[in-house]
């Protein structure tokens, strides 16, 4: 059985949405437990369920809290509690959940996650890793996409370690390439920062340790020129946003088409299956539930604004993910590379630490 623990309060709509996507998923996975946390009254109509345990939680982190609130007055809040799921209490007693499910504050989710579980050795700050859909009929794995809005060119090469784990442990036997997105593909463009991770990025690549293809651009990503594309945080999330827009305006697109005139309708009508084929593959809810890299745990980001449907796909991808292992793949893959990995944000080096 694969147990999730899920922030029944978090995101714009809180249990409105998240029940009824959880009862949607414990019927579609038998193999499939669920931990809910929220308040009491709001937990009342998933009393009963099978393969469900209810966990009360006295606060809720509200979109709009800071993330010192969330952290420090609200400790027994359902985001808080949901996360502390995953969290062994020493060698006897192991973890009560395999991987949590949030659509909370991005900001207070990470924090919180950060906090309670820790980041892996040799990694300084989790990253948010999202697919996103390309022409190849796959996913590029984009990083950051909001944890870090300032970050040095140390963090961009843990981005890319980080990275390549995911999309090796997807693709299980292939070395996924990666590359550092930028204004230009030529090494001479770009910031300070971007300059310096680039020759991070390359000696790392040199050293055996990554496949770094090189700068790409925005238009990379839907190309999938890469596997693999990392960026900081404020990028990245612009990047995403900008793409489910897009998404939204070609299925508003195509909704128009059958109402303009008998002949766009009949013409929409002949191509309606490669229509929808192609509305399934770039809409965003499909593809809803980011994963946070990095922890001792695995914790997945819902969008705030998902509905139901959306909230079980992220409650899918976190079931994915644990059935197929892939905290310990990603965090075997990052040891394998720990010594690509320059000194931490404390000057200490971060193999001696893991040694």
């Amino acid at each position: 059985m694969v147990r999730i623990a899920v922030d029944c309060m978090g995101g714009d709509h809180g249990p409105a949405v998240t029940l009824p996507a959880c009862q949607a998923f414990l019927r579609a996975h038998p193999q499939a437990e669920l931990v809910l946390v929220g308040t009491p009254e709001a937990l009342a109509p998933a009393r009963g369920w099978a393969r469900c345990s209810l966990v009360p939680a006295s606060e809720v982190v509200t979109m709009d809290d800071p993330v010192e609130v969330a952290l420090r007055r609200k400790k027994d809040s359902s985001m808080r509690v949901a996360i502390s799921q995953l969290k062994a209490v020493g060698e006897q007693t192991p973890a009560l959940a395999h991987a949590c499910v949030s659509a909370g504050n991005t900001g207070a989710l990470m924090a919180v996650a950060r906090y309670v579980l820790k980041t892996l050795d040799g990694i300084d700050r989790p990253a948010i890793a999202y697919g996103i859909p390309n022409q190849r009929d796959h996913h590029t794995v984009m990083l950051d996409l909001g944890a870090n809005v300032d970050c040095t060119a140390e963090h961009l090469l843990q981005f890319a370690v980080m990275g390549a784990a995911l999309a090796s442990a997807m693709a299980p036997g292939k070395e996924p390439s990666v590359g550092l997105l930028n204004i230009g593909e030529e090494a001479i463009k770009g910031s300070e920062t971007i300059k310096r991770a680039a020759e991070l990025l390359r000696k790392a690549a040199a050293d055996g340790h990554l496949n770094f293809h090189g700068n790409v651009e925005g238009n990379d990503i839907f190309k999938g020129t890469t596997d693999v594309v990392v960026c900081d945080g404020f990028v990245g999330n612009v990047v995403l946003k900008a793409s489910e827009g897009l998404a939204g305006m070609l299925a508003a697109f195509i909704r128009q088409e059958f109402t303009r005139s008998p002949f766009t309708k009949a013409a929409a009508l002949v191509a309606l299956p490669v229509l929808n084929h192609f509305k399934a593959r770039v809409d965003h809810r499909r593809h809803n539930g980011a994963a946070l890299l990095g922890l001792r745990g695995l914790v997945f980001k819902s969008h705030g604004s998902a509905d139901a449907f959306a909230f079980e796909q992220a409650l899918v991808r976190a079931y994915d993910a644990a059935r197929n292992r892939l905290l310990d793949r990603v965090h075997d893959r990052i040891l394998e590379t720990l010594q690509a990995l320059p000194a931490g944000d404390d000057g200490s080096d971060p193999a001696a630490q893991a040694a």
